[in-house]
């Protein structure tokens, strides 16, 4: 037995001797591998923000020969950082756009960049891409509105063709003049959604909530209108989500259309095609708001009876 525990303490010592040997040599290479590194006096090793781990992945790779600067005001241990790596840090920030502007994140200097002086060919192209970009933005605003502008005329002209007529339309608007049709005919669809804007409907039904207990003209043709409610329900705003913005505009642009179909349909004995769609579009806004009130008004009484039931540990299982 004791012969036994004197071998396992000599492989144990030999164990632990074999490991410092080891480790002292790794070392010893390590050291080797870095110790004839050029580095500035005062240098230390970087601590700005991203900038540290892009010198630190530097640190890990063998170049004798790297090339430090001092980029910045920074002082003491963010003085010195490796012009490659600073590299990496400027492309990461300017992100392909070699114009754009870079400073440090700890004192804001801004860097001074210098590029190789370039020839005459590949200045003007630069010139001509530094142009463009800068020109592309405002050209395709210009376009996207241009393409609003002579929708709306156009949309405008088929308007008042539908309404006045055809030929009676045409007529008009060459009797006009140009810079009064340019003008003009793009206001047609602005004023259409501006008046569909309008909610007339809602002071309707304030003021037959106000004046319904007094009315009962009102409570003998709507059973229940004159009732009180148990609370106020909460109302949403009419243009709250995009669904609603899309409703108006839809309904301001296909107005001209119903208003013509129900006057042809409504007022068939009128002669003038005007007339005929101005009485036919007052009288789809008078039934239309109609309906809209009371379906409004059935709601609310609606959303004030609205009860909540007791829970129920029946219903859970």
């Amino acid at each position: 037995m004791v012969e036994e525990g004197a071998v396992v303490m000599q492989q144990i010592v030999d164990s632990y001797a074999n490991h410092v040997i080891s480790d002292t040599s790794l070392l010893h290479s390590y050291t080797i591998k870095y110790k004839y590194r050029p580095v500035p006096d005062d240098w230390h090793y970087s601590n700005k923000e991203s900038l540290q781990e892009v010198d630190l992945e530097h640190k890990n790779e063998d170049d004798r020969t790297a090339e430090w600067v001092r980029p910045c005001r920074c002082r003491g241990s963010t003085k010195w950082v490796h012009q490659s790596c600073l590299q990496r840090w400027v492309d990461e920030k300017q992100r392909g756009n070699s114009t754009a502007r870079v400073a440090c994140p700890q004192c804001n200097t801004e860097y001074l960049i210098v590029f190789p002086k370039l020839g005459p060919v590949v200045y003007v192209l630069d010139l001509a891409d530094r142009l463009i970009s800068k020109a592309c933005p405002f050209t395709a605003a210009g376009i996207m509105v241009g393409s609003i502008y002579w929708t709306a005329v156009t949309y405008g002209a088929v308007t008042v063709m539908q309404v006045v007529g055809h030929k009676e339309g045409l007529d008009v608007m060459e009797r006009a003049d140009p810079l009064f049709l340019l003008i003009g005919l793009p206001t047609i669809p602005v004023m259409l959604i501006l008046g569909k804007m309008i909610r007339w409907e809602d002071y309707v039904l304030r003021l037959w909530r106000k004046y319904s207990n007094k009315l009962q003209i009102l409570n003998s043709i709507f059973p229940g209108i004159g009732c009180p409610v148990p609370r106020v329900p909460a109302e949403a705003s009419p243009l709250a989500d995009h669904v609603s913005a899309t409703r108006v505009l839809c309904g301001a642009l296909v107005f001209p259309t119903i208003a013509t179909i129900v006057g042809k349909l409504m007022f068939s004995s009128v002669n003038s095609n005007l007339q005929r769609t101005i009485l036919g579009g007052i009288a789809f806004v008078a039934i239309k708001g109609t309906f809209k009130v009371y379906f409004k008004q059935q709601q609310y009484l609606r959303q004030a009876h609205r009860k909540i039931l007791n829970f129920s540990e029946g219903e859970e299982a």
